[in-house]
């Protein structure tokens, strides 16, 4: 049975926003929307998108926000997000958090909550650096690492801000064991109303 929710995790890079969002989305039996995998997909495929995204990563950038604006509308657009969706790495700026809202409203929905998972900096480097060593990825280099945590705090961070004046904020510690942050997640959620199906 499907539980309505629609969510936004977000944390730094090496936060374990991936794996919590996974999990999350399961429990609730709604998809996981996360641009890195869907970037990510086009890369292992060859496409065009592909190629572009390849070399925007390598030099440790982001994707520009219109492509990823119009590929998470299509996404948003498809039948299994209908009862809700979890979204990952969208919006990660303030000018996507209005692409959203736009999108949204016009199917009279909105965001039911934001989960921030809090990782100490200096964790999310160890975690990554980590990552970087046991999947080969180009894109973790350290100079990488840090660049993308540094357009983290300058662009993504703001997000918070605008979504904190609605109320909608849950500030998660995510420093922890996986099942420890997840029941952190799921408690946050019930106390919002917003209960796992059975």
């Amino acid at each position: 049975m499907t539980a309505s929710a629609r969510l936004l995790i977000v944390g730094p890079q090496g936060s374990g926003k991936g794996t919590q969002g996974v999990r999350i989305a399961e429990t609730f039996g709604i998809p996981v929307v996360s641009t890195g995998d869907i970037f990510r997909a086009n890369i292992k495929g060859g496409t065009e998108l592909g190629t572009q995204v390849t070399e925007i990563l390598d030099r440790g950038d982001l994707v520009p926000d219109e492509l990823t604006s119009e590929i998470v509308r299509d996404r948003l657009s498809q039948d299994d997000a209908a009862n809700g969706f979890l979204l990952d790495g969208y919006p990660r700026n303030v000018a996507q958090v209005g692409h959203l809202d736009e999108f949204l409203s016009g199917r009279g929905e909105a965001l039911d909550a934001v989960l921030l998972l809090d990782v100490p900096r200096a964790e999310s480097i160890s975690r990554l650096s980590l990552r970087a060593i046991e999947q080969g990825r180009s894109d973790d280099t350290e100079e990488a690492i840090a660049h993308r945590l540094d357009i983290y705090e300058r662009e993504t961070a703001p997000i918070i801000d605008v979504y904190s004046e609605r109320g909608i904020v849950d500030r998660i510690d995510g420093v922890g064991s996986l099942d420890e942050i997840t029941e952190r997640i799921v408690a946050a959620l019930d106390a919002r109303g917003l209960h796992v199906a059975v």
